[in-house]
């Protein structure tokens, strides 16, 4: 698909250099809580297709990265296809794969973009991936392709920052120390609360790196509509992955949908 301007999640350099701020040792560590979480809503075997003579459940985690929670799976005997834009993730993802003989499938393409018929049991967009196209169109377009992409009876799981958390936890700005940078950030609602735009300044040894770049956010009821309009049936919401309510006191906005 042909897309005329450059859009900011296209730049490989952005995703290389800004890595260890996004991805640091706390993201790593609850790859395990994850991989239970998406493997019990999903109401699959927790460790592997769950019995002899049975085809593994087939698994699509759409804008992958480094293939942190796609590799975990393919340990618990799932088999797994990672989907990402970024090259340099997905070679990084390839190399892991290799070096513990994971057989894992990973593919370079936009989401807008990626389809498979009737293919997945499950799918998976983690770890706020999901917002990043000017267009809300482009969005739906997405989450039409991943219903496409299922089998029916089919699960998707989505993890994202909801509306409802980004305003009650709003700061205008914040600074911290990680992976050896000191880390700007400034915040600023876009359009009544429809995007969040981000300013992000990373300063280590005389350099400074800067990037701007906005998401959009979606309520929990938005985004259940959202699901709901694309084909999905079911849709539930929770607030973490010990299937908490999405309430005042919600960590994270975690969405599920069946194919009917």
């Amino acid at each position: 698909m042909a897309r005329m301007q450059v859009e900011w999640f296209t730049d490989t350099n952005f995703w290389e250099e800004y890595a260890p701020i996004m991805f640091d040792d706390a993201h790593w560590r609850e790859v395990p809580e994850v991989a239970d979480g998406v493997t019990r809503l999903a109401g699959l075997d927790l460790y592997g297709s769950g019995g002899r003579g049975r085809e593994a459940p087939r698994v699509l985690d759409l804008c992958c990265g480094f293939g942190r929670i796609s590799a975990e799976l393919a340990r618990r005997g799932f088999t797994v296809t990672g989907v990402d834009i970024t090259e340099s993730y997905l070679r990084t993802a390839r190399e892991d794969a290799a070096g513990e003989k994971l057989d894992i499938e990973y593919l370079r393409s936009d989401a807008r973009d990626f389809h498979r018929a009737g293919f997945f049991d499950v799918a998976v967009n983690l770890y706020i991936s999901f917002g990043y196209f000017e267009n809300s169109r482009d969005d739906f377009t997405v989450l039409k392709n991943v219903h496409e992409s299922l089998k029916n009876g089919g699960a998707f799981i989505m993890e994202t920052l909801g509306k409802e958390i980004a305003v009650r936890d709003f700061v205008e700005a914040e600074w911290f120390e990680r992976a050896g940078w000191t880390v700007l950030t400034e915040y600023e609602p876009v359009d009544s609360w429809t995007r969040l735009k981000n300013r992000w300044i990373l300063i280590k040894d005389g350099r400074r790196l800067e990037k701007i770049f906005t998401q959009r956010l979606y309520a929990a009821s938005e985004l259940r509509q959202l699901l709901l309009d694309a084909g999905f049936v079911n849709v539930a919401i929770y607030g973490d992955w010990d299937e908490r309510p999405y309430d005042q006191r919600a960590a994270k906005l975690i969405a599920v949908g069946r194919k009917g």
